[in-house]
């Protein structure tokens, strides 16, 4: 691809990114069923298996990985240009929206509601993850192996296993132990090694720059759930520096949660809670940085990995594994989502949108969420 071709494409891929960072609810699992419908089944950017194989590969990175997804799918379309406009197009309006909320509770102390508007969501968004499930799991579990692969890791995180174990012992019964390291880089032997009061210094002045270094710091190492980011902030913003208080965390975490786009964005919460409009811009930079690093260097050698038939079968393996935990992520959102009569009238109102419609995933979510919205000012929720 040439630079003239990569520049020609860059508004499209802005332009597609942007639209889902305003709508992608839910968190990891759903961006990624989101991305999967869009880019895969409806724009055809790049193949299903392509589409596993980068899955695969970039749950073995530190990073948020449904982010990095899009990077990865900015890469596949325009090149190295495509790979920050996909990102940042994901990005910016989670981080915008968190930004104007973080400024809100610093001057009223207190969150706005969103509950209305998430009561549609959850049940769409589970609806849509589903969706995903089937489509990959035809593709990554295409063999009573894989299958059993894909549904003994769902089973382990279901049963208390953390996701990267779970993930890695996928890969290990693919038979390619022996090339991990090399596919996880030294970054997973800091991450594991690396323990959370290491984050920060104890009584450091919270200047910009002690700010932008500890959210880098984080995003280099952060594996697995957005559990292991609470571990990280509350470890170093609440216990060693002391920025933050414990409430203020966690509604951070809150706001992370309920807004579109990555639940990283918290950081931006609490960027602008300790250094105003300034540390919300370093602390966003600061976690979402090095996740475009890993991308720029992991891409190509997805290429490598399926071109050897021992890394192809880890490949596969991990890829099975990975579909597995999306699988065990939605069982647990059903245990919260569809707990109402209304929840599952727009979960089935979702099935029938996707499955039998065939409507667009981001429509779907975008019309629970107004619906539910809209239900509730009428009071019939």
């Amino acid at each position: 691809m040439t630079v003239r071709d990569s520049i020609g494409r860059l508004p499209g891929i802005w332009a597609a990114f942007l639209r889902l960072g305003c709508i992608a609810f839910g968190g990891p699992a759903a961006h990624l069923a989101l991305l999967e419908d869009e880019f895969v089944s409806r724009r055809g950017w790049l193949s299903r298996q392509r589409f596993l194989d980068l899955m695969g590969a970039t749950n073995l990175i530190p990073g948020p990985n449904s982010t990095e997804m899009t990077m990865h799918i900015g890469y596949e379309r325009g090149g190295a240009l495509g790979l920050f406009s996909g990102g940042l197009g994901f990005v910016l309006p989670a981080a915008a929206i968190t930004a104007v909320l973080a400024s809100i509770y610093v001057k009223i102390g207190t969150l706005p509601s969103a509950e209305a508007f998430l009561q549609g969501v959850r049940p769409a968004v589970l609806v849509v993850i589903l969706g995903a499930v089937l489509k990959l799991g035809r593709k990554a579990a295409a063999n009573a192996g894989l299958a059993v692969i894909a549904t003994g890791v769902a089973l382990a995180v279901l049963a208390g296993i953390g996701e990267i174990p779970a993930l890695l012992v996928g890969g290990i019964i693919g038979g390619l132990a022996l090339l991990l390291p090399r596919a996880l880089g030294a970054g997973m032997v800091v991450s594991l090694f690396m323990p959370g009061s290491a984050m920060a210094a104890e009584g450091q002045d919270a200047s910009l720059g002690a700010l932008a270094q500890f959210f880098f710091k984080v995003g280099c190492v952060l594996y697995g759930s957005g559990y292991v980011l609470i571990a990280f902030l509350e470890g170093g913003l609440v216990q060693d520096y002391g920025w933050v208080t414990q409430q203020q965390l966690l509604d951070a975490i809150a706001v992370g949660q309920f807004t579109p786009g990555p639940v990283l964005t918290a950081a931006t919460f609490l960027g602008y809670v300790i250094g105003g409009w300034s540390g919300a811009l370093v602390a966003t930079a600061g976690i979402f940085l090095p996740g475009f690093g890993f991308v720029w260097m992991l891409n190509p050698l997805v290429r490598r990995l399926r071109t050897s038939r021992v890394s192809a079968a880890f490949l596969d393996a991990v890829n099975a594994a990975a579909v597995g935990l999306i699988a065990a992520v939605a069982i647990d959102l059903a245990r919260v989502s569809l707990v109402s009569v209304p929840a599952w009238i727009f979960a089935s109102c979702a099935a029938a949108a996707l499955f039998l419609a065939r409507l667009p995933a981001a429509w779907i979510i975008a019309g629970a969420g107004t619906v539910g919205l809209l239900s509730a000012l009428a009071g019939l929720t």
